[in-house]
């Protein structure tokens, strides 16, 4: 295409030309982080999840460290309008998570506000769990979560008010007897999916599980 030749796509570390389906070159794809967490085993994410509520099991892709290209991709994706990255994100988690005989029965993502909804344009979550819906054959609900409270981003704010997120979510439906897997972008205290999942459990019968594109160590 004629748009390709003088707007060809670019690694997002180095800037080197790629292929369209590509987010980097193949020498700083070697230099992403990436976790190789067992979804069946204990890791960093259950452990701190074990202190906030009741948890089955966690996976993250990939580490999210300063200066990084986990943070590139993840800022690209949230604060770029590049949505597609969502879907390769998808394609690399589904390579290396194998949820065996346990399937979760439900795929349910952390919502944004209204307002932050309208202001960015798309979920950063809703095409990387579509694209793992499609994969694993596992229903998602992007409506089964509502977020009560306009709030800047997490990235922006400070630690006291990231902790605080009392009454910032609810339940929109009737839900019992499920196994969720609340899917987020980045884990950092754990508050935000804490808060979620006692409304998850409260709601009934429920169990927990979940999934993030990137742990903050």
């Amino acid at each position: 295409m004629i748009l390709d030749l003088f707007f060809p796509n670019r690694c997002l570390h180095c800037n080197r030309i790629i292929d369209n389906e590509l987010l980097v070159c193949n020498l700083c794809f070697e230099q992403i982080h990436f976790t190789h967490f067992n979804y069946f085993e204990d890791n960093f994410i259950t452990d701190k999840c074990k202190l906030l509520f009741p948890v089955e099991h966690t996976f993250a892709l990939m580490q999210f460290e300063k200066e990084n290209i986990s943070r590139k991709i993840i800022h690209e994706l949230k604060y770029k309008s590049r949505e597609r990255t969502g879907k390769i994100l998808a394609e690399w988690t589904c390579e290396r998570l194998d949820f065996k005989d346990e399937q979760p029965d439900l795929l349910v993502t952390v919502p944004l506000h209204p307002k932050k909804l309208k202001e960015r344009g798309y979920n950063q979550l809703h095409l990387f769990t579509e694209t793992l819906s499609g994969f694993y054959h596992i229903p998602f609900d992007h409506e089964l979560i509502k977020r009560n409270h306009y709030s800047k981003a997490q990235a922006l704010k400070d630690k006291q008010h990231r902790l605080s997120t009392e009454n910032t979510f609810s339940i929109n439906k009737n839900i019992s007897g499920k196994h969720i897997l609340l899917i987020d972008d980045v884990f950092t205290t754990g508050n935000t999916l804490a808060s979620i999942a006692w409304e998850i459990l409260k709601a009934g019968d429920n169990k927990v599980s979940v999934l993030v594109m990137a742990i903050d160590i």
